[in-house]
């Protein structure tokens, strides 16, 4: 069971010693697991804890709260993803002025080596941190020589002969390519969460649905999709997706709004998981409900057909 911190301040977490991994870890695409994996192997190896380290809020968003980047993963998502793996203790670091501010080799000393007791610590490719990003290998390298830990680059996961990256999956997902989001993460894309209750509008139009909020994060995606809903039956469920700030009933916060096809239930409060399938069409503002009605039963419909054919390629 893999043990969450979020302060830079505090005791020695792992006194008998460590091997940490850093990244944004958003997405836990290939190269992420790539670095995490070896992290663990290298702990196993020397009988030591192993540490994923992050930052949440990720540095851009801090640095940019009117314009952040889209997230790939909720940091709850991360955590788990992290864990899955069999990381032995995840760091999501808040990342506040404090630490912004703090220089490479004061995060390096409080961090990695008074309270993870590092004796070995890996980074991905063009690694860097710290104020004002002066922190890189070779400084972790030379502080190391210095602490008693090394310090070490994995090689990069290439697809199509590119390095697989965040920016590439962001990229893929926006242009709505599934298919290379799925092969860059290693898994299809989906989005998770607890069902919170709505305004209730799309029931009294017809169409129930299942809503995931984003805690003022900005999600990746923006449009109406076809989905599975996971985390509802013991197959992942059919349904069509609206994901966006719905222009038409004057909405602001980005929802993403599941339509399980011949779904009875109540899902509030449940944990689900929202996979894309295909994109149908971007979001719209309507003149009208009754225009809004008619286009998402077209929706419906080939969200409907797509996914059925989707079904019969994946039985072939």
């Amino acid at each position: 069971m893999s043990r969450l911190f979020r302060d830079v301040e505090g005791g020695p977490r792992c006194p008998h010693g460590s091997v940490v991994c850093i990244g944004a870890f958003d997405g836990l695409h290939l190269g992420h697991r790539a670095l995490v994996r070896h992290t663990i192997s290298r702990a196993r190896d020397l009988g030591l804890a192993s540490v994923a380290l992050s930052f949440e809020p990720l540095p851009r968003e801090f640095f940019a709260p009117a314009n952040p980047p889209p997230r790939l993963l909720s940091a709850r998502a991360k955590f788990e993803g992290l864990r899955d793996l069999g990381v032995d203790q995840v760091g999501l670091l808040r990342f506040d002025k404090r630490l912004c501010s703090q220089s490479a080799e004061a995060f390096v000393q409080q961090v990695l080596v008074q309270r993870l007791s590092a004796r070995e610590v890996w980074v991905g490719p063009e690694f860097r941190f710290g104020k004002g990003r002066a922190g890189d290998l070779a400084l972790l390298q030379r502080i190391g020589e210095e602490c008693g830990f090394v310090a070490g680059e994995i090689a990069p996961v290439l697809l199509d002969g590119e390095r697989v990256s965040s920016t590439r999956i962001r990229a893929a997902l926006q242009a709505g390519d599934f298919a290379t989001a799925a092969q860059l993460l290693g898994r299809p894309y989906a989005i998770g969460g607890r069902v919170v209750r709505g305004k209730q509008l799309g029931r009294t139009l017809g169409f129930p649905t299942a809503n995931l909020r984003f805690g003022g994060k900005t999600p990746a995606l923006s449009g109406i999709y076809a989905t599975r809903v996971h985390g509802v039956g013991p197959q992942p469920w059919p349904s069509v997706s609206s994901l966006g700030t719905r222009p038409t009933v004057d909405g602001v916060e980005p929802l993403l709004e599941a339509h399980l096809f011949d779904f009875d239930g109540d899902l509030y409060g449940r944990r689900i998981e929202v996979e894309f399938v295909a994109k149908l069409r971007d979001e719209l503002k309507f003149d009208n409900l009754p225009a809004l009605t008619e286009q998402m039963h077209r929706d419906a419909q080939q969200a409907r057909d797509l996914l059925a054919h989707y079904q019969q390629r994946a039985l072939a």
